[in-house]
Formats: structure tokens, C-alpha cells, sequence
């Protein structure tokens, strides 16, 4: 067995993004945490910082994206540049223990893991009336990041302070029990002490919603549907369903379904978005100055829709033409679209938002959690569809079970939550087979990332490898 090196050192470099603004950051550079956290503008000045994790962790070529889109049915990769194996791997399942992305993903989640860690021992050291509800927004971004690293590698070290050097060494996996424990923890904490969203600190931070939203969705993960109701119930009512198109308009960013939502802002110089030059088709020149090729569109994905049902047009785009008149048969999303963004080094550098929580979530949750299929009408009623058990709904999609399935592929198409939902529900295995991809997966330990090679192999009596990859 080929063994792995252990990264869980975090950097002893502390480098942090302040501002009064998540959009625009001042960095300060080698400040020692011991000595930095001293008031409630030292912990917001380090909010900004655990905030800006997101750009990395969230992004067009992150965890959530390959691994949540990429590993699914509905997508597939057309890029062709660096490691092709390793964008293959979550593609075609070819997973390996020295795949570079799953190394950086891994070292990534645990730097954004240090950040909030040291805001949260240090705030907890001082006294001020906003300061738990500071800790809260820390806190939810803790459990959003290990519910990531939970369910794409299972037990991982559960690390909620700051270790030394000879610590990290010693710390080993956490059995995901214990992880899920600490992440329903820290979301009842935020729950507790956020405000709500209508008074969250700055547009796109933490919110009482967001926090039961997330809890919700970690209760259905581990089967305690009662306890995801009682979560998401919480969040009933208090947001709205916007027409589709307005979900991907960038003039309406943070509106009534959006709960949790990674703030961007277009223009070079600016912390813009790369989902439209990546998601579109590889080097075409026609879309886009380049096109990244990630996450292009199955015809599974785009069979799936219903005649009629207006939300293919507006998340798809069927193939281009290129200037000598050739029709090019690619499909590719358009939610991220940005026509008018300036170009930075073949990039657009776009004003796109990222929604990682959003209303319809929470309906099709409610479903799942309740078996009242009321809350997944509410979301075809949306867009003129039958309702489930009417006249005119889709015969195959014969249980509620298959009809979520179905009302979640393309409610968030390429959003990053198909493998996610096919895992919660058992049905990965299934899919991926049936799909046009056609890729048989033996066991749910094939399910899982490997831990990386180069974390293992530094500490093999400590860091153990997930059984699939012995």
C-alpha cells in the first residue's frame, strides 16, 4: 500500500483580508494571531479572511465542483490542460491516491480551517455584545467546510483549535460520527446566536437561516429526517421563490430565495467570478476569450427536463457557432453567464454571485424530510408544471422518492449538489450505471476520496487510508 504525506500543519503564517467590505480587500501579511485578536474590529478585520475562503473552497475548479457536479450524471470535463488524469478521476471514477486536486482540496479546507479556529479561541477570549454572534458566523463556516470534507473523504481529523507542529503530527482521523456531532454543534450555536438574514452584519454574511438550512441538510445526510424538519421549518416561509431567470440575473443578486450567497464583484481588479469562463466549452473563442471546458453538460442532465419546462433554456445552452458558420454540438451551462464582463488573461472576470443555499433547497429538503409532497409543488408550480400526483406529471417518476430525484437534477443543474443528493438517498451506485457515463461502482467505499498520498506518507501509523484506495 502506497502511503501518504500528513498536511493537517497549518500555517504558521497568518495571512488575512481585511475590510469594511467582503468585496474589497487590504491584506495584512505576517500578523502573529496570538498577538492580532484583541477587539471586535481585530475578529470582523478576521471574518473577512474566513469569508474569503469561500472564493477557493467554492469555486468553478473546487471540492463541491468536481465533486459535486463532475463525479455525477450530469456532467462531464472537456479541459485539456495539466494533470488530465486528475480531472478524469472524478469524471470517469478513476480515482487515485496521488491526485494532485484531491491533495489541494484537502490542504485548502484545513487552512480555512485554521482561520476560523483562531478567530473562535480568540474571540471567546474576549467581552463585547456582538461577539457570540461573530463566533456564529465562524462557526457555520466550520460546519459548511467539514460537512464538505466529511462526505467527500468520511473520518477526518476534527481539529477546533489551533495546534501546534508536534500536535498536527499526532492527530489522527476522527470517526465522522464525532464530525457530524461537532458540525451540528456549531450550526446550534449559530442558529442560537446569528441574526436573521433581513439583519444579517453585511449582504452575504451568516444568518439564523443559513445556519438552520445547513443543519437541515446535515440531520437528512445522517437519517434523522424528524430533526432536518424541525431545522427547516424554521426556515419555511421567511423566503420566496423568484422567477428562475432571476436566480442567474446579475442586476437581482441576493433576493428573496437566496440564503447563503458567495459575493462577487465583476471588473479585473475586483474578486470577480471564473464560473462563466470555465463551465463554458474549451477553447472555442466564440462564448468566451478561452472557455475552461469543466463541468460541460450531459445528455442525461438535458434529457431530464420536461417538455415545457422553462428551466432548461435558462440554466443550457445547445452548442454554438463559430465565425466560419460551423455549428459546434457541445452543451454547456449559462447560469453564470456574462456577456459584458472585461477579459483578464483569457478570463472573463465576471459579476456573477454564487448561491450555495437557496429556498427551493429548502422546499425539496421538506419533502424529503416530511413525505408531503406540498413543499416539492411549490417548486413546480414555480414554473407551470403538473404537480406530483396530478393529471399530466411524469409517469416514470412513480414514487416521491424518484420524483425528488428527478425536481432536484433540474432545480440545480451544475450547482454542485447532484452527487451530494444521490449519495444522501443511496442512489449513486444506481445512477452512475445507468447513466450515459455507464460506470460501475462496486461498493459505497468507492464512494469516497481518497486521503492524499503526500498526507498519509508522512505519518502512516497515524493518518490511515480509506478502504477503497489499501
Amino acid at each position: 500500500m502506497k502511503k501518504i504525506l500528513y498536511t493537517l500543519l497549518f500555517c504558521n503564517l497568518f495571512l488575512l483580508g481585511c475590510s469594511s467590505d467582503f468585496l474589497d480587500k487590504a491584506p495584512i501579511s505576517n500578523a502573529n494571531e496570538e498577538n492580532f485578536y484583541k477587539s471586535k474590529e481585530d475578529i470582523e478585520t478576521g471574518l473577512w479572511s474566513a469569508y474569503n475562503s469561500l472564493y477557493t473552497l467554492y469555486g468553478p475548479e473546487s471540492l463541491p465542483s468536481f465533486y459535486g457536479e463532475l463525479m455525477s450524471d450530469n456532467a462531464y470535463s472537456d479541459n485539456a490542460a495539466g494533470r488530465i488524469q486528475d480531472y478524469e478521476g472524478f469524471e470517469l471514477h478513476t480515482m487515485t491516491i496521488d491526485n494532485e486536486l484531491v491533495y489541494n482540496y484537502w490542504n485548502n479546507y484545513y487552512k480555512a480551517i485554521y482561520i476560523v479556529n483562531n478567530l473562535i479561541v480568540n474571540a471567546e477570549k474576549l467581552d463585547f455584545a456582538t461577539r457570540d454572534a461573530l463566533i456564529g458566523e465562524a462557526k457555520f463556516l466550520r460546519a459548511l467546510y467539514y460537512f464538505d470534507m466529511v462526505r467527500t473523504w468520511g473520518d477526518v481529523p476534527l481539529v477546533t483549535t489551533p495546534l501546534s507542529v508536534a500536535d498536527s503530527y499526532a492527530k489522527g482521523r476522527t470517526p465522522k460520527d464525532q464530525v457530524y456531532a461537532q458540525i451540528i454543534a456549531d450550526l446550534q450555536f449559530a442558529a442560537a446566536k446569528l441574526p436573521v438574514k433581513t439583519s444579517q452584519r453585511f449582504v452575504g454574511a451568516a444568518s439564523q437561516e443559513a445556519a438552520n438550512t445547513l443543519l437541515g441538510k446535515v440531520y437528512l445526510t445522517i437519517g434523522d429526517k424528524p430533526k432536518a424538519a424541525e431545522a427547516l421549518l424554521k426556515v419555511y416561509g421567511k423566503f420566496s421563490l423568484v422567477p428562475y431567470a432571476d436566480l442567474w440575473d446579475k442586476t437581482k443578486k441576493n433576493g428573496a430565495s437566496s440564503i447563503f450567497e458567495i459575493q462577487y464583484k465583476g471588473g479585473i481588479s475586483n474578486p470577480y467570478s471564473l464560473y462563466w469562463a470555465m463551465f463554458t466549452p474549451v477553447d472555442n473563442r466564440v462564448v468566451t476569450a478561452w472557455g475552461g471546458g469543466f463541468n460541460q453538460v450531459t445528455d442525461d442532465l438535458w434529457n431530464a427536463y420536461e417538455t415545457g419546462d422553462p428551466r432548461r433554456d435558462i440554466s443550457i445552452q445547445n452548442g454554438y457557432t463559430t465565425p466560419n458558420n460551423s455549428f459546434v454540438d457541445v452543451k454547456f451551462t449559462i447560469k453564470w453567464k456574462d456577456a459584458t464582463a472585461p477579459v483578464a488573461g483569457l478570463r472573463e472576470a465576471s459579476d456573477n454571485n454564487f448561491i450555495v443555499l437557496r429556498y427551493a433547497d429548502v422546499l425539496l429538503m421538506l419533502t424529503e424530510a416530511t413525505d408531503d409532497a406540498k413543499y416539492l409543488n411549490e417548486v413546480r408550480a414555480r414554473v407551470n408544471l403538473p404537480a406530483y400526483g396530478a393529471i399530466g406529471y411524469p409517469a416514470q417518476y412513480n414514487t416521491l422518492a424518484l420524483a425528488l430525484e428527478h425536481e432536484a437534477q433540474v432545480e440545480f443543474a451544475c450547482e454542485f449538489h447532484r452527487w451530494f443528493d444521490l449519495i444522501r438517498t443511496g442512489r449513486a451506485i444506481t445512477v452512475i450505471k445507468n447513466s450515459s457515463k455507464n460506470i460501475t461502482i462496486e461498493t459505497e467505499d468507492d464512494l469516497l476520496l481518497p486521503i492524499p498520498f503526500l498526507v498519509i506518507n508522512q505519518n502512516p501509523d497515524v493518518i490511515t487510508q480509506n478502504e477503497a484506495y489499501k
